[in-house]
């Protein structure tokens, strides 16, 4: 785990966000890499807003490992990693196999975000939103689940209407190790 040099940015837990209240540092780390989304902008026309950052708890997480920020609780107590993943966890069925995924991703280079219009679980991206369309579409299994073949066959039509790649990424519970199986049209 790479550990930032750059000073932690303080953020706080309400439910099941993080919010970056200082506009400058929520604005920082959406310039980083696409971290969370300005709180009453849709789609930000530049890295510069004058709004709180809103995080997920994936983010948050990922950010929190690369010592990027520190979160507290409403109450002003600080949560260390093990206290947050245990949150998430507890908030979210499937969230550790979410944030491997995550966490894969990212560390090699992706912009990662919800996927959740396309009916997957993150988008990704090359760039970044804004500067590229995402081509993939990733969603996350447990090597042991079980998947209807009309839903694979509901996935690859979405995605090849929206012009992204379809990947499921697999999990083995046991090794932790991660096999994406991308999914292409074949015409006969």
């Amino acid at each position: 785990m790479t550990v930032s040099s750059k000073p932690r940015i303080q953020a706080t837990l309400f439910d099941n966000r993080v919010i970056v209240w200082d506009a400058k540092h929520g604005s920082s780390l959406y310039r980083e890499g696409f971290y969370g989304k300005p709180i009453g902008i849709r789609k930000p026309k530049d890295f510069n807003f004058e709004k709180p950052l809103e995080l997920s708890l994936l983010e948050t997480l990922y950010l929190v490992e690369k010592g990027r920020i520190s979160v507290q609780t409403e109450t002003g107590k600080e949560l260390t990693r093990e206290e947050l993943l245990s949150i998430a966890s507890q908030r979210y069925e499937g969230f550790n196999n979410l944030y491997l995924v995550y966490k894969d991703l990212r560390d090699k280079g992706y912009v990662v975000r919800p996927g959740m219009k396309f009916g997957a679980n993150f988008a990704v991206y090359k760039y970044g939103p804004g500067i590229d369309h995402a081509p993939f579409l990733v969603h996350v299994m447990p090597l042991q689940a079980k998947i209807d073949p009309i839903e694979v066959v509901r996935a690859g039509r979405l995605s090849h209407s929206v012009k992204k790649k379809f990947i499921v990424a697999v999990i083995n519970q046991s090794t932790g190790a991660i096999d994406y199986l991308m999914f292409s049209w074949v015409k006969f």
